[in-house]
């Protein structure tokens, strides 16, 4: 296994998954982010099952010799985290002792050129994670100078959103914008460069781009409802993020489920209370100790979250208070 592709934080992830009350061993694990197998193939050495989903074809391909290797103990599922328990009751588990979340970009698509999430390569401008529907070459060449602003802005968080926006409907009038160098070229014209610059300036408009295309925040709100309501009691979810949009939402998931709410107006004389769902057992993120975060680049950005399944029943929460950017654009937006 190559550097790029270590699993973040994985003695954390272990130790926050194990329940109090047992072992890893003959626990049933969901892996909501496969990739290339990293926190998979530790649980499975640990004796646990696991049914692990990634919405990447490659991944789901590339991870069946793993399949064969684990004789049953392991079931791996092309689709969407959001849908996680119903992945999970669709390979004969009704609930689960634990679920991880590896959030964002995996190490394996970032280093295939043909894939179009990095600048570090040329590539055709895709940034698709399922390989179909919508693509960030589709919303670069056809979407509206104040939607691109709006994107760039609210999913990469760069102040300069509007200058990049011009830059690009402007780089449009002499034809398509292609590739992944042809956009971070543009990015980099847009806003300058200093000597200086920890990042490159197009790292946030690609982010945003990213997100954006694989409604990648819209999913981890879903996946935390799912993983909810996947949970036995005493169940663990941990969640590995790596930006603050990723870090927040779950934050205030954990906020909210973590509270007694009520169901009902306090005019009315019967009101129904809902029971906390979770505990947090990190009250404060975690973050990569030192010497990981020297041999591992993609941890030193890493923050780690974790709770457990309390005895409330699940219910609905609306995404705009999760905090999750919602595009109701005709030109492809979430809608």
């Amino acid at each position: 296994m190559s550097e790029s592709h270590i699993p973040v934080m994985l003695d954390e992830v272990l130790t926050h998954l194990a329940a109090d009350d047992q072992s890893l061993d003959e626990s049933v694990f969901i892996d909501g982010t496969f990739g290339n197998g990293g926190y998979t193939k530790a649980l499975l050495a640990s004796g646990a099952r696991v049914v692990a989903i990634d919405r990447d074809p490659t991944a789901v391909l590339n991870g069946q010799k793993l399949v064969d290797e684990s004789c049953g103990a392991l079931t791996l599922i092309e689709g969407c985290f959001g849908e996680l328990d119903c992945h999970a009751r669709s390979a004969g588990f009704d609930k689960v002792d634990g679920v991880v979340l590896d959030i964002g970009v995996s190490s394996m698509q970032l280093d295939q050129a043909e894939r179009g999430f990095s600048f570090r390569f040329d590539g055709p401008l895709d940034m698709r994670m399922e390989k179909k529907g919508l693509s960030a070459f589709d919303v670069v060449n056809t979407y509206k100078k104040s939607e691109l602003q709006r994107i760039i802005a609210s999913l990469g968080e760069e102040k300069k959103a509007g200058y990049i926006a011009h830059e690009i409907i402007k780089a449009r009038e002499e034809g398509p914008i292609e590739t992944t160098l042809a956009l971070a070229n543009i990015a980099e014209f847009a806003i300058g460069r200093r000597h200086d610059d920890k990042i490159h300036p197009a790292t946030r408009t690609f982010q945003a781009l990213r997100i954006y295309v694989n409604r990648e925040l819209e999913e981890l709100a879903k996946a935390l409802m799912a993983a909810e309501r996947i949970l036995r009691e005493g169940g663990r979810l941990v969640v590995v993020s790596f930006h603050s949009l990723e870090d927040r939402i779950v934050k205030r998931f954990l906020k909210e489920r973590s509270k007694t709410a009520s169901g009902g107006s306090r005019y009315l004389p019967e009101v129904d209370v809902m029971s906390p769902t979770f505990r947090e057992i990190t009250k404060k993120t975690l973050v990569a100790k030192t010497h990981e975060a020297e041999k591992n680049p993609r941890a030193r950005s890493a923050k780690l979250r974790s709770a457990i399944r309390l005895g409330g029943s699940s219910h609905p929460l609306d995404m705009k208070a999760l905090g999750v950017p919602l595009f109701p654009f005709s030109s492809g937006g979430i809608s």
